[in-house]
């Protein structure tokens, strides 16, 4: 089995699951993150803008100034979101995580 197949396997028998045991609590609201891969942010976006066009959806905007470009759909409370984070935003984590361990304040 490829993994796309066992993530929606995954996803069926989770909802079998949650269906089957009522008891179980369940979230307000679930996401199913993708995260492309590549260190391009001009391949980065166009992953997410073809992935937009297959979703019938458009880039959120408000996210691009945080360094997220992203697109996604909801099926009630559950989201699938496509989230690209650009090179600047990817090197502003490095940079804050860097000192991690390494900073003790008094």
């Amino acid at each position: 089995m490829n993994h796309r197949n066992a993530v929606i396997t995954g996803l069926r028998d989770l909802a079998a699951f949650l269906e089957a045991n009522p008891s179980i609590p369940v979230p307000r609201t679930a996401t199913v993150h993708h995260f492309p891969h590549n260190p391009d942010d001009t391949a980065l976006c166009a992953e997410v803008d073809q992935i937009a066009i297959w979703l019938g959806t458009t880039v959120d905007v408000d996210k691009i100034p945080h360094g997220h470009y992203t697109t996604s759909i909801h099926f009630g409370p559950v989201e699938y979101r496509a989230v690209a984070i650009l090179s600047g935003a990817r090197a502003r984590h490095q940079a804050e995580s860097s000192y991690y361990g390494h900073v003790h304040p008094e």
